[in-house]
């Protein structure tokens, strides 16, 4: 019954093919593009700039271990039907909310930066100020979930600028003309490894909120439960792939400058980069995929930390108009601050190396001794097995990401 609310009152519609075809690309697209934001471009080009061919082993390395991580989970979540903070409570009861404040937290501090991005990408394509540029992609943002279907108007949207983003990556990944076949070479025998990169990739790409977007998502849709185990698993594999073909992409085009001779440096190396492949075009689309990705992530970052500081049981009307909310306040913050300072990125940074070693923790535990939260499903012990490998990774993650906070008094 509850289920059938949700799904009247903002999800998928039941019995539907294409609603519920819909909700699983929403959810996917929401886990794919909430890590494909204005950090991720930077991070991206810096690597690739860095390694040359060789980051092409580090993008396949994250995203085995991306994949290992979002499979545990949205299983978890996916066969409990009920979010990450609430599963948290029943295994140990505060732990939940002691999640949510630390996603909470980290959300609003990196929405702050992601509104700036848009501001950067709207001056990118038309040379718009960057502040009303951000104000007023805010408010696209927030008309989205006053919207009277929010829920499908989110999981559509989301898709557009997710195919948007590849499509146009594509373009300049062409036209840059990388030399494809030492990217392939690398993939598998790499000229360098830099371990320090693959942890910060996967850190970049299932830290803080991102881990929950689209898990959460899913269960908002209605789409949960033991029963729909094998969509649901085979939906958070694709999610990856997809922020792994952003990432291949955005390596190629920027691999194809960086060979073809061009030195970057400077504050903006993507643009540049983007400018050297395709010239003024290449400034424009550059613009395009920040502001797509920009916005995507305000998108995600919103609709994922309202989520955890909200019940299964909150109505979707009043869930969406809390994200409203934290949507306004964060563009407040952005047009009096300008951008988020550098302090506060670090506290956000350190929240989210938190947030996953704890998270990945009390999932991993319902799964192994609480088959009761999981409506009786039988957990796969590979994928638990693989999971507890993954986790003991996080809790290097999280060990680095506390140790940053020493730059703050240095």
């Amino acid at each position: 019954m509850e289920r059938a609310d949700r799904q009247a009152a903002g999800g998928a519609p039941s019995g539907k093919k294409g609603a519920r075809r819909t909700a699983y690309l929403g959810a996917m697209f929401l886990m794919a593009t909430s890590c494909i934001g204005p950090g991720f471009i930077t991070q991206t080009t810096v690597f690739t700039v860095q390694l040359g061919a060789a980051f092409a082993f580090a993008i396949l390395i994250s995203v085995l271990l991306d994949i290992c991580i979002q499979m545990n989970v949205w299983r978890i979540v996916g066969a409990a039907g009920i979010r990450a903070q609430e599963i948290g409570n029943k295994v140990l009861p505060g732990v939940g909310w002691v999640l949510a404040v630390l996603v909470f937290i980290g959300g609003l501090v990196f929405n702050i930066g992601n509104i700036a991005g848009t501001g950067l990408g709207t001056n990118a394509m038309f040379g718009a100020n960057t502040t009303i540029g951000g104000i007023i992609s805010a408010v696209v943002a927030a008309l989205i979930f006053l919207s009277k279907r929010a829920g499908v108007a989110l999981d559509r949207i989301i898709v557009i600028l997710g195919a948007i983003m590849i499509l146009l990556m594509l373009y300049v990944a062409i036209v840059s003309a990388p030399p494809v076949g030492e990217a392939l070479k690398n993939t598998v025998m790499p000229d360098k490894i830099d371990f320090l990169i693959i942890t910060t990739l996967i850190g970049g790409s299932v830290g803080g909120y991102i881990t929950y977007a689209g898990a959460h998502r899913m269960v908002d849709s209605g789409y949960s439960g033991p029963e729909n185990m094998r969509s649901i698993a085979t939906t958070s594999v694709i999610g990856v792939i997809i922020t792994g073909i952003m990432r291949v992409l955005l390596f190629l085009a920027i691999f194809g400058v960086v060979a073809g001779g061009v030195a970057l440096s400077g504050n903006n190396m993507a643009a540049d980069a983007f400018k050297a492949a395709a010239g003024e075009i290449g400034m424009r689309v550059f613009g395009v995929v920040l502001w797509a990705a920009a916005i995507s992530s305000v998108i995600g970052a919103s609709y994922t930390s309202v989520s955890f500081v909200t019940s299964s049981k909150t109505s979707p009307r009043v869930r969406n108009l809390l994200t409203v909310v934290f949507i306004v306040v964060c563009t407040i913050l952005f047009a009096v601050l300008g951008q988020t300072p550098q302090t506060l990125l670090i506290f956000a940074g350190a929240f989210n190396g938190l947030i996953l070693p704890i998270g990945l923790a009390v999932l991993l535990y319902a799964a192994w001794r609480r088959r009761d939260l999981l409506q009786g499903y039988k957990y796969p012990k590979w994928l638990l097995i693989a999971g507890v490998l993954a986790w003991l990774l996080t809790i290097y993650l999280g060990w680095n990401s506390i140790s940053g906070l020493e730059s703050l008094w240095a």
